[in-house]
């Protein structure tokens, strides 16, 4: 009889611990290369929003529309005004705005960026309900907070300080890298692009704005858009006259919020147009009495939304 062969005991499990590691590379999850290619290549406008109200605005007048989750973060396709498009929340916060701004940028091709939101209003000229498209946007709370000395504020000579302070607090410019830069560059402010600014005003032109608040509650004077002007973003949601004075004084802003100059930061390093249209729901402690933002939320988003709509319309009629 030819002998029957035996594996000993330290050659089964040896074969038992290749056959597992077989099973756990073919069960294995795509490589972060994979993950993070782009998956959708139609060329689509991001339409992105910070309040989920502004979302579910835009979102009813999508046809064909498909969802799809990265990190979490739903992504929705179709489209709106005859344009291609993909919609999602930023988030509120600097942070998640150009997180799911560059998030977007790998898995979609995005051909312009638009923000759509309410902001507070900082021009004193400007009112609840008006809507605001800056040309250009800076994140005014990039900053020093400097020693104080006898002498005053001792600030940091390897930092660059464009503008006054308002006590301890020294904004500066940041760097940021872009494609076929050969070394980072330092600024401030991140301009809008031309062509973009310019269908926002042809669309202006062309948009009634609302007045009153679905529950009745009325504006004293009928909403208006202003284009141009400095916008300003930062992690703060600021309710404080004092600081709403400083910020218009020293920026020249008309409009501060938390997301749209993140965003137009990671535009500019991924080299795609950006514009935002935001819509003051309150006017960041310029005001008489308490914080207006949860009376004219809805308002403001719907004034937003209209104005982005037309927006779309323009871009078509220019392509």
């Amino acid at each position: 009889m030819i002998p029957t062969r035996r594996f000993d005991a330290s050659a089964r499990r040896a074969l038992i611990a290749c056959l597992g590691a077989l099973l756990l590379l073919t069960a294995a999850p795509p490589s972060p290369a994979e993950a993070h290619a782009i998956h959708d290549e139609t060329p689509r406008i991001a339409i992105v929003s910070a309040f989920a109200p502004e979302l579910v605005i835009l979102k009813r007048d999508l046809e064909d529309s498909s969802e799809i989750q990265v990190n979490g973060v739903t992504f929705t396709t179709g489209t709106l005004e005859g344009r291609d498009v993909v919609l999602f929340l930023s988030g509120i916060s600097v942070v998640n705005a150009a997180m799911t701004a560059q998030l977007a940028f790998d898995h979609f091709s995005v051909t312009d960026v638009v923000f759509s939101g309410i902001a507070g209003g900082v021009d004193p000229d400007l009112n609840i309900g008006d809507v605001v498209i800056a040309d250009r946007w800076g994140q005014y709370l990039e900053m020093l907070f400097a020693r104080e000395t006898d002498d005053g504020w001792a600030t940091m000579p390897f930092f660059e300080y464009p503008y006054g302070h308002f006590g301890m607090m020294f904004p500066r410019s940041v760097t940021v890298l872009r494609p076929g830069a050969g070394q980072p560059e330092t600024r401030f402010w991140f301009t809008v692009d031309a062509q973009l600014f310019a269908a926002a005003g042809k669309a202006a032109d062309k948009v009634s704005l609302s007045r009153c608040t679905t529950q009745g509650t009325c504006l004293e004077e009928e909403p208006r858009i202003v284009m141009g002007g400095s916008g300003v973003s930062g992690s703060a949601f600021v309710d404080n006259a004092a600081f709403r004075t400083w910020t218009f004084q020293t920026f020249g802003a008309r409009v501060l919020d938390m997301e749209s100059a993140a965003v137009a930061h990671v535009s500019f390093a991924n080299d795609i147009p950006f514009i935002a249209v935001r819509s003051l729901s309150d006017l960041a402690g310029g005001g008489e009495g308490a914080n207006q933002l949860e009376v004219f939320l809805g308002l403001a988003a719907d004034n937003a939304t209209t104005v982005v709509k037309a927006l779309l319309q323009a871009m078509g009629e220019e392509s």
